[in-house]
């Protein structure tokens, strides 16, 4: 919940709408599953005569089961669900329920509203959605229609109950996916439209007015807000333009957006939970949002708000999707701690893989690069190892249809079992004979944030870009990248590190040594009291150039640190120009700061914020080329800060040198981390998993080439390997050879 421009209808509500479900029952499952709807068809669609074919799926079903696959999880979209109205067909659930009940399988649900019947738009033709230009977008069986309109609402509501009636009946039925990878529109791209954007029907502006009822309670107070001059509420209408004035108005209409999708998420929610309150519920992001934007005109959900209305919140995972270069471990390494951050945040349970690339990936002409079986041992020990609660693989077919054809199946199209699927397969049989384990274990406490805010994305308004695109092409995406940078730098310590949401801070940002917060152009004004308070309880806070240039409504501070921060950091800027060519370096004057020594050169981009010291506590650390300033440490309170004049972070993602690597690994030490235990002996990455008796340990080999990692531990173990079940009489020291690809995975016990 976005806490700097939630309305106070969500903030009264918290503690019921937004409060994160009970644990219930199914929870002490944990599916290992394979997507599968009976047959070939591809997700959304359905092969006709499902009753016909019950011995062939049962085939199918047999196969997956005799991998290790405990679960299935199959789908079911609108359109084939209820032709006509309140005329529901459930035939495949019911064959595929019947099937999984007889094989010892369990099966997953996944709905898809946005392949609606055409009977909704016959009976509301009103409900179409609507673009920013006012441009109607009629279906062609996707993205269906407008959740906002009331009568849509009611319908597909009323299709939830319904299946959940049908579903709730079989011991086989584990629970839904109610919603994959949520928009505002889905699968469906309007190329003709330049800069769409949805959804500004009428029935969705009546609802951004009363979320600014809510919010403002008086229209002079949005008056005042957006400087406008609107004599009654009828008269308000979302924003479209780019002006010179306020841009609240944009900042305000994308945070409805946010909260709208997580308002219709609970929603759902709350019609299957009345009939099967004991069945578990989820949804999951084609990615979080690290490497999404609140801009988004198909609307983009937040990853923090979407996991309080779910028993888990996930993500999808691609990570050779359609390109010729697959993404490397750090990358993936965010993407799932992004994802575990958000799902364990407030106490959460947890997170789910809803999607993982099963096969190679296609896009029309575009071609993945060939997804092997250590590819898959390591992308699902990935996720295990962050805590995921339940594995999804994509798909067990290839897909028969459409711009994906012949992509991303576990197995051929012919029926063909490949060795990938084998590795998969026998993944799912650890963990499915370890269920307990896996379901309790827990990632440890991390003592180092990087600070999500989805606020960086709003600076400017529509105008969306801060600078041109340089030629090294360090600014679009310069809030992913900052991110993305600072965590990458990190990814060699193996310390755990989380995202937090800044929207989120109290109560939970105190457990931290070590913040770092990347690209803190604008930030909200209750954020800034809460990074003070931290500061003033003994944190280490980092912050990169320009910290709350602007507050959330899109204001400038007069004096940046902006929001009372040069109090906290001890400087205030003096100036700032960008760079002719988007880059600069921080040279060190000092040798007690960070691992660097006077005459190290750090890597920036784009910004030379000249920072000018004040008070006591305060001292320059480096300076730009022209002598000017450039980072500043200073102490408040029981804390300490450094402030950067640049942006480091992007500078490390673009870059990866070794001063940069240096930087980040010594501000560990800088801010008194802990290091769970030592590593010697080759590059490895290392995660740990807490458990009631121990820990789980995760040991990936990420070389080309063998590598012979000892890890150190300040007690002594006794532990077995998970996967060949060899017992292992560890001590306090592990060593194992690992061949490029391998993953070893240990349980170990305190004596």
């Amino acid at each position: 919940m976005f806490k700097f421009a939630v309305s106070p209808r969500l903030h009264v509500a918290a503690s019921v709408f937004l409060a994160a479900p009970l644990l219930l029952a199914q929870s002490d499952f944990f599916p290992m599953a394979v997507w599968y709807g009976g047959g070939k068809a591809r997700a959304p669609m359905l092969e006709p005569g499902p009753q016909a074919k019950k011995e062939i799926w049962r085939r199918d079903l047999r196969a997956i089961k005799s991998l290790g696959f405990n679960t299935v999880r199959c789908w079911m979209d609108w359109a084939s669900g209820e032709p006509r109205e309140g005329v529901y067909q459930f035939d495949t659930i019911d064959v595929l329920l019947d099937l999984a009940h007889q094989e010892g399988l369990k099966l997953l649900i996944q709905t898809y509203m946005d392949a609606a019947p055409d009977w909704v738009g016959r009976k509301y033709p009103d409900a179409q959605f609507v673009d920013i230009s006012g441009h109607v977008m009629r279906p062609e069986s996707a993205p269906g229609y407008c959740f906002d309109h009331p009568g849509v609402r009611q319908a597909e509501l009323a299709f939830f109950t319904a299946l959940a009636e049908r579903a709730r009946k079989s011991p086989a039925f584990l629970g839904w996916d109610l919603w994959s990878e949520p928009h505002v529109i889905n699968w469906a791209e309007a190329t003709y439209l330049p800069n769409a954007e949805f959804c500004y029907c009428p029935h969705s502006v009546a609802r951004f007015r009363k979320w600014l009822e809510k919010k403002y309670g008086a229209l002079d107070e949005l008056n005042q807000a957006w400087y406008r001059r609107f004599a009654s509420w009828d008269e308000v209408q979302p924003n479209r333009l780019s002006t010179i004035l306020s841009y609240t108005d944009y900042i305000d209409w994308r945070n409805f957006i946010t909260e709208k999708l997580a308002e219709d998420l609970r929603m759902k929610f709350d019609a299957v939970k009345r009939v099967a309150p004991d069945r578990v519920a989820t949804s999951h992001a084609d990615a979080p949002n690290l490497f999404t934007s609140p801009r988004s005109g198909d609307g983009t959900p937040d990853d923090w708000l979407m996991s309080r209305q779910v028993d888990y919140w996930g993500t999808s995972f691609y990570p050779k999707h359609s390109s010729a270069v697959g993404r490397d471990p750090a990358w993936r390494g965010a993407l799932l701690d992004f994802t575990r951050s958000a799902g364990y945040s407030e106490n959460g349970r947890g997170w789910w893989i809803g999607e993982l690339q099963g096969g190679f990936g296609t896009v029309a002409l575009n071609v993945s690069a060939t997804v092997m079986p250590e590819d898959l041992r390591v992308w699902t020990w990935s996720a295990l190892a962050r805590g995921a609660k339940g594995i999804n693989f994509y798909a067990w077919y290839p897909m028969s249809s459409g711009y994906e054809s012949g992509g991303y199946g576990l197995i051929q199209l012919d029926g063909t079992i490949t060795e990938r699927a084998r590795v998969a397969g026998e993944i799912a049989r650890v963990v499915d004979r370890n269920q307990e384990l896996f379901l309790k274990a827990r990632p440890p406490r991390a003592e180092v944030a990087i600070v999500y805010n989805p606020l960086s994305h709003m600076v400017g308004g529509r105008q969306q870009a801060s600078s041109p695109v340089l030629a090294q092409g360090e600014v679009a995406s310069i809030e992913r990248d900052s991110m993305l940078g600072m965590y990458r730098a990190l990814f060699p310590a193996n310390v755990p590190v989380d995202f937090i949401h800044i929207g989120r801070l109290h109560g939970a940002i105190n457990q931290y040594k070590l913040v770092l917060l990347p690209y803190p152009l604008m930030i909200p004004r209750e954020a800034a009291g809460e990074l003070a308070d931290y500061v003033r309880h003994g944190g280490a806070l980092v912050s990169e150039a320009r910290l709350a240039w602007n507050n959330e409504r899109g204001r400038a501070s007069e004096i940046i640190p902006g929001l009372g921060l040069h109090e906290v950091t001890g400087c205030r800027e003096r100036a700032v120009q960008m760079t002719s060519s988007g880059r600069t370096e921080l040279q060190w004057v000092a040798n007690d700061v960070a691992s660097l020594h006077e005459g190290d050169r750090l890597p920036g981009t784009l910004y030379e914020e000249t920072l000018e010291p004040v008070g006591p506590n305060a001292r320059v650390v480096a300076r730009f080329a022209s002598g000017d300033p450039a980072a500043v440490v200073s102490s408040f309170g029981r804390g300490k800060t450094l402030t950067l004049g640049s942006y480091i972070g992007v500078a490390y993602e673009h870059r990866h040198d070794a001063t940069g690597q240096k930087f980040f690994s010594g501000l560990l030490d800088w801010a008194g981390v802990a290091r769970p235990f030592r590593i010697a002996g080759g590059e490895a990455e290392v995660r740990l998993l807490e458990t009631a008796d121990g820990l789980i340990l995760f040991a990936f080999n990420h070389q080309e080439k063998a590598v012979e990692p000892t890890v150190t531990f300040d007690a002594s173990y006794t532990g077995v390997d998970l996967v060949s079940g060899e017992k292992i009489a560890a001590g306090n020291t592990l060593q194992r050879s690992l061949a490029p690809g391998d993953v070893w995975v240990v349980h170990l016990r305190r004596p």
